[in-house]
């Protein structure tokens, strides 16, 4: 699986230089870095996790190459609960939508390493909903869905309800995971924008819960199912 995951990264970045050169008049090159998590999360029982949650982007407005980091670090001991790293191209297919493929590793201190194949949607949905739908295929499936609103209160103070769910959709014990056993993530973040919308702190909570069997794996390993959080961190768009 390791092969074919390196494979296919090879091939998504020839495909993306191929496709800049061969088109004629194609639009100019852009790039830049996203950051929608840089925070820590003061959880219950002590537990104090920085998390991150980034794009990093190149391309132009028929194509673009995205590598995206999504991470949870305890600050204790410095390991990663979570590491997750993705290669994607990203195509508009309307107005407000881009289909997206890639690869995907996760690659968590204490858990097994995972590899994926992922296809997915992301845009703005009616009412300027933040969408991003993914399926992450392999011998341990799993989807994703991840909603967010940006609701401005004044030109410069922003109130951010999100939430994510992921669904396994074969067990995978080693990780913690059961089949049809989601996990539910919701937060709330109130920012400010400093400069533009480049820099925007931001306080606010993250509550996560599993379901079913992932609940049951979690518990029986020395865990916790569900986890209220309050954060304290920015968003940097540059």
């Amino acid at each position: 699986m390791k092969n074919l995951i390196t494979s296919g990264a090879v091939a998504l970045a020839t495909f993306t230089a191929g496709a800049a050169l061969a088109e004629p008049g194609v639009p100019p090159l852009i790039y830049g870095v996203q950051v929608e998590q840089l925070e820590y999360r003061f959880g219950e029982n002590d537990e104090e996790l920085l998390v991150w949650d980034f794009d990093a982007m190149v391309g132009n407005d028929e194509l673009k190459l995205v590598f995206r980091s999504e991470a949870e670090m305890e600050t204790s001991s410095n390991d990663f609960e979570t590491l997750e790293n993705q290669l994607r191209l990203q195509k508009p297919i309307s107005d407000f939508f881009d289909a997206a493929v890639g690869v995907h590793a996760s690659t968590p201190a204490d858990g097994p390493d995972r590899y994926n194949l992922v296809v997915g949607v992301k845009g703005l949905a009616p009412q300027w909903f933040e969408i991003d739908a993914d399926l992450y295929l392999s011998e341990h499936p799993f989807g994703r869905f991840e909603a967010e609103y940006e609701a401005l209160l004044t030109n410069r103070l922003i109130l951010t309800p999100s939430i994510e769910v992921n669904m396994p959709f074969k067990d995978d014990t080693e990780a913690g995971q059961a089949a049809g056993g989601a996990t539910i993530e919701i937060g709330a973040r109130l920012s400010y924008d400093l400069v533009d919308r480049a820099i925007s702190p931001y306080v606010g909570v993250n509550y996560e819960k599993s379901f079913g069997g992932t609940a049951d794996l979690t518990e029986a390993a020395g865990g916790q199912s569900d986890n209220l959080s309050l954060v304290f961190g920015t968003r940097l768009f540059f």
